[in-house]
């Protein structure tokens, strides 16, 4: 009975030690391999894996936003990189996700800003958003968030879609018909610099667009996803002037599912570690811990909102 009994404790005590030392796998969905989203979330899920035990993360490719909040939903991700207003459509079942709410959905936290940035060509007469009343504009791909983003602005400055004469057109496509002449004006939601205006401000020129004063306000205060931001001078060639602007935040989504042990753990290795992210990727100078929580419209899960707590950066 003995023996029966130290064989018992001896296969309990490897049994703890395994589950112990058991890895986790975890999904990171970001984006396209050409975009921004995929190498940073590589980036990302290195540090997880060299700073914490047992850790395997895999960035994997995906359509981006929509498709990534899909995926927690649905248990194919734990960890996603999304744009904050389409995560806040999802969460609440608006906009371009209407009637088709995403559940089990929360934040660890803003990353970097993608600016609203609203490009004219010289010629076009418009220096403000209520300028762009009865012009050529697009507004990005029909049903992205770029389109809605220029619904929302536009609705600041008493504007509608019907009163402009709106084009859905790709980034590229948006720069090439203002370079054209078929378009007097563009939004394009995206980190500064854009490859596309970038090459516009060097081929035809280009304006940019301020959104500022009341108007901004107002629509910060509508829609909690969006933070004010300036393009500085000198972004793109000609742009000689600071450029007051609406930035959404590219945000990093988590399962609601997850344990807050979990979470705050990985939540801790990726904000203490933000010089090695800073080395393996450029956006990553643009990331904080104190502006990880501005932006943020779906709550905090609790495990991140625990580390935020911890550096003081989050009231208790």
């Amino acid at each position: 009975m003995k023996k029966i009994a130290l064989l018992a404790l001896s296969l309990g005590a490897v049994l703890a030690l395994t589950s112990c030392g058991e890895k986790k796998n975890y999904i990171l969905a970001t984006g396209g391999t050409s975009g921004t989203y995929y190498p940073f979330g590589g980036a990302i899920a290195n540090i997880w894996n060299t700073k914490i035990e047992n850790m395997n993360v895999t960035a994997q490719a995906t359509g981006a936003s929509a498709e990534n909040l899909r995926l927690i939903s649905n248990g194919d991700a734990e960890y996603a990189i999304v744009q904050n207003d389409v995560m806040d459509y999802a969460n609440n079942g608006s906009d371009m996700f209407e009637g088709k709410k995403i559940e089990n959905l929360a934040s660890v936290g803003t990353l970097y800003p993608e600016v609203v940035q609203i490009a004219a060509s010289k010629n076009s007469g418009i220096k403000t958003v209520a300028d762009l009343r009865g012009k050529r504009v697009s507004v990005g791909d029909a049903g992205s968030g770029v389109e809605f983003n220029a619904k929302q602005i536009l609705e600041g400055y008493g504007i509608t879609m019907k009163d402009i004469q709106k084009n859905n057109l790709s980034f590229k496509e948006s720069a090439e018909g203002i370079q054209n002449g078929t378009l007097d004006a563009c939004f394009i939601t995206a980190g500064v610099p854009n490859s596309a205006l970038q090459e516009l401000a060097f081929t035809a020129g280009l304006i940019l667009i301020p959104v500022d004063g009341a108007q901004a306000d107002s629509i910060c205060s509508k829609y909690s996803f969006y933070t004010k931001t300036t393009i500085p001078a000198g972004t793109y060639k000609g742009t000689d002037t600071d450029t007051p602007a609406l930035a959404i935040k590219a945000t990093l989504a988590v399962s609601a599912k997850l344990d807050e042990n979990t979470v705050y753990d990985m939540t801790k290795a990726l904000f203490d570690n933000l010089d090695e992210l800073s080395s393996a990727h450029a956006k990553g100078k643009e990331v904080s811990a104190k502006n990880a929580v501005e932006g943020i419209s779906v709550p905090l899960h609790p495990g991140a909102a625990k580390y935020f707590k911890e550096i003081g950066v989050l009231a208790e």
